[in-house]
């Protein structure tokens, strides 16, 4: 199976020259995602409506490569306050249930933009039938 490319249609990509996701075989590497809408170009101020947005387009580039999101096998997640651990640390469990992918939370000094409080990246495995 070819390598494929899975765009979100973000300014974003063309600009620096990435894809949301890259689909090779049986693996889908979901590029770092900020919590943007991307129809609207518009971030929400609060890190769980971030992290929400952040799941939203993974689970669309996912899907769109043949994926699922129980396929998750790994998530690392950027976060730029750790006062926002536990609210982003819900959204995830509320996402994540019992799919349970291994994952590791950074706190950062920043982003991209200042506006961006998560960016969250995985790995996912196509389960076989």
């Amino acid at each position: 199976m070819p390598r494929r490319l899975i765009s979100t249609g973000s300014p974003f990509e063309k600009i620096a020259g990435y894809s949301r996701a890259v689909i090779d075989g049986d693996f889908a590497f979901v590029a770092g995602t900020t919590g943007y809408d991307y129809t609207t170009m518009v971030i929400p101020a609060d890190v769980t409506s971030q992290a929400r947005n952040c799941f939203k387009t993974i689970e669309a580039a996912l899907k769109e490569g043949g994926f699922a999101m129980a396929d998750i096998v790994r998530a690392t997640y950027y976060i730029t306050d750790l006062a926002d651990a536990d609210a982003f640390f819900a959204v995830c469990g509320e996402t994540f249930g019992e799919i349970r992918p291994a994952t590791t939370l950074l706190v950062v000094a920043g982003l991209y933009k200042p506006e961006m409080k998560v960016e969250i990246e995985v790995t996912a495995k196509r389960r076989t039938p």
